[in-house]
């Protein structure tokens, strides 16, 4: 694990090392861009973070969904001891 003096280093917690299954003991080197097990010596390249893509179609965000309005309807409030 070689390290520049001004690297920047930071644990990722909860995180797990593939090779030796250790709990909180990988570093992501940020300058480098490489993920490190400080207990076993794995290394390898940092994953991508994905693509940023447009918003996932749901059932509230379809534009159909935003198209319908429901009329608004007057509720009448029956008390069930004037029963005739």
């Amino acid at each position: 694990m070689s390290q520049t003096p001004h690297s920047r280093r930071r644990f990722i917690a909860g995180a797990v090392c593939p090779r030796c299954s250790a709990m909180d003991k990988i570093v992501v080197d940020l300058d480098r861009n490489v993920r490190e097990c400080v207990a076993c010596g794995y290394s390898d390249e940092r994953p991508e973070a994905p693509a940023p893509t447009d918003e996932l179609v749901t059932r509230v965000s379809r534009p159909a969904a935003r198209r319908v309005e429901t009329s608004a309807e007057p509720v009448r409030l029956v008390d069930p001891s004037d029963a005739d």
